[in-house]
């Protein structure tokens, strides 16, 4: 990969940078004044940094706890982790991930612009993800790299454009407005989560509505609530895997029990600077995007990384994670007994995508809602892995492989049709999803226009 390509990838796939330059862009097209446009660009970089940084220490704080629970309970198999496979998968693909991802990024505004569908995805290192996994299952075809870039390009900005979609109209719940959407490769699972939510909940019965007793009032504070219960369950899980074992691997000498009060004290801080870091990104990158949506792309919308609709509803984000992690658990014995591959709950993908499940639904069934829905989405990214391994080529047999729902339902169409069909079939497959995509978007036109008199 040369120089300037690989600036340019790092730029489009660092979400901070790439926000703040679209921050500063749409302020541009507004034509407000530098001071504007450096304020509303600096804290737009400087918002994302917090969150991802906020992520950063919630992910460190796990690393631990999924180490723990594997050595305490005595399990082995495959670990979902998309950090993992895709630091592997890079070694081998790197150049065509890296020149789909911008042509995905292009189709996107493309796709945004002549479809009705208005979504401009903004998670640089969600696209970089799926524009490997693009890769890996073009490459198992044999297709040329310029067929490669163009129809790959096009199946991601096909997903770029489609995800944050199907899951607006339950965003908007979250929300209560239609100003931003969601763009996380989770967000299959987080429909699936919303309209389980939806069928066997209460949206009048929120998590955040949960009533303490007077004594216990304290328990309202989200940073409280989560640091106690974590506190517990990394406790329990510290002593289930043995001073000996914590305190010789993981905690360098430190007591066992003091190790797990440090890193759920750094969980619940994490999950404090994402929310900050929300905050502060949704109040610059909303009013920045409206030049985008005035010149560029009319109506467009913002599809930001799933940490954002987490202030809406902390109490879900932990009922989330741990019904989720739950599902993963319940699915691993079920693995176990069919003898199947064994998927081993990843601790990250099921807060991140768990916590991100219960907040929708708890949006439209509460909190039965966020329970049943984030467990049976536990349950999801649990066995969608094992579908998606097979068609994954040499690299479906590494130690770990992609987690979130959105890479098993394109990862296993694709290498589905590359296996039915090959080149052939796999081009006509996008290029049906995008003739559906135009179709919508004229039967919505001709929908909306007045009868004629």
């Amino acid at each position: 990969m040369n120089g300037a390509l690989k600036v340019i990838i790092d730029i489009a796939s660092t979400p901070a940078i790439l926000v703040a330059l679209i921050a500063i862009l749409g302020l541009l097209l507004q034509k407000k004044n530098v001071g504007d446009i450096v304020r509303g660009g600096i804290k737009t970089f400087v918002g994302f940094i917090v969150l991802t940084s906020g992520a950063g220490v919630v992910s460190d704080s796990l690393a631990p706890f999924g180490e723990m629970f594997k050595h305490a309970f005595h399990v082995s198999g495959v670990v979902p982790n998309n950090e993992a496979i895709v630091a592997i998968a890079l070694k081998q693909f790197g150049t065509a991930t890296a020149l789909i991802m911008l042509a995905g990024m292009a189709f996107n505004i493309v796709f945004a612009r002549i479809t009705k569908f208005k979504y401009i995805y903004l998670t640089g290192h969600a696209m970089l993800y799926m524009a490997c996994l693009i890769s890996v299952i073009l490459t198992t075809t044999k297709m040329s790299t310029p067929m490669m870039v163009l129809f790959g390009g096009i199946a991601l900005g096909l997903s770029n454009t489609i995800f944050p979609a199907i899951l607006q109209p339950f965003t908007t719940q979250v929300t209560k407005n239609d100003t931003v959407a969601l763009g996380h490769t989770g967000n299959f699972g987080y429909a699936f989560s919303a309209l389980i939510g939806k069928y066997v909940g209460n949206k009048e019965k929120s998590t955040e509505d949960i009533n303490f007793p007077k004594g216990l009032s304290f328990l309202r504070d989200s940073t409280v609530s989560i640091t106690i219960t974590m506190t517990i369950v990394y406790i329990i899980v510290a002593i289930f895997a043995g001073g000996e074992y914590v305190t010789s691997k993981l905690s360098n000498g430190t007591n066992h029990i003091i190790f797990a009060l440090q890193q759920a004290g750094a969980f619940a801080a994490g999950v404090f600077i994402i929310l900050a870091g929300v905050r502060l990104i949704l109040a610059e990158i909303i009013p920045a995007f409206k030049g985008i949506s005035e010149k560029l792309v009319p109506n467009a919308k913002p599809a930001l990384d799933c940490p954002i609709v987490f202030p809406y509803a902390p109490n879900a984000v932990l009922i989330g994670f741990f019904s989720s992690f739950v599902g993963g658990i319940v699915s691993l014995f079920i693995m176990a007994a069919t003898g199947s591959v064994i998927i081993i709950p990843g601790v990250v993908p099921h807060f991140f995508c768990g916590a991100t499940a219960g907040v929708y639904g708890n949006a439209t069934g509460g909190f039965r809602g966020a329970v049943i829905g984030s467990f049976l989405q536990g349950i999801l990214i649990s066995f969608m892995p094992i579908f998606l391994m097979p068609v994954l080529g040499n690299l479906g047999f590494q130690g770990s492989t992609f987690s979130d729902t959105d890479y098993g339902v394109v990862g296993i169409l694709m290498g589905n049709m590359a296996k039915v069909g090959g080149q052939l079939a796999v081009i006509i497959c996008i290029l049906a999803v995008l003739a559906v995509l135009i179709l919508l978007t004229v039967l919505g036109k001709n929908k909306n226009k007045p009868a004629a008199e």
